[in-house]
């Protein structure tokens, strides 16, 4: 058994439901988004700007760290958990209109799958201690 081709195959399974999540609540929210509390400033340009940037870039921490680059691939995802972890600041500002059932879950769906990835990436650099590890996995 390999552990670390296991330990990928966990953060890429972590990092898909990272992925869904944040695009159905951002999609949900650029296009309803008079319905989402939130500041003044923000335009559904904006908000898929956002996921369309930040994207890549957990892609790009996924793939360093399948490649040993585990630092790297920790500061990347870290950053693109941004974009989940920040949803339940919706909460925050007044609602303009009571929020739907589906918007409660979407928030709430994308806060547990970047607190999911942000708990992998401590388990991975804290306890396994994985970034020690010489060995960079064959596939």
């Amino acid at each position: 058994m390999n552990r670390s081709l296991d330990n990928q195959r966990i953060l890429l399974a972590i990092a898909i439901f990272n992925l869904v999540s944040t695009w159905l609540h951002y999609t949900d929210n650029a296009i309803f988004l008079s319905q989402y509390s939130g500041p003044e400033w923000f335009t559904s340009t904006g908000v898929f700007a956002t996921v369309i940037v930040m994207t890549p870039i957990g892609i790009l921490g996924y793939w360093l760290y399948t490649k040993g680059s585990f630092w790297l691939a920790y500061l990347l995802l870290g950053i693109y958990s941004i974009t989940s972890i920040s949803s339940p600041v919706h909460y925050l500002y007044p609602m303009v209109v009571p929020m739907s059932l589906k918007m409660h879950g979407l928030i709430w769906f994308d806060a547990i799958s970047g607190l999911s990835l942000i708990s992998f990436m401590l388990w991975s650099s804290v306890i396994a201690q994985e970034w020690r590890s010489n060995e960079i996995p064959k596939r």
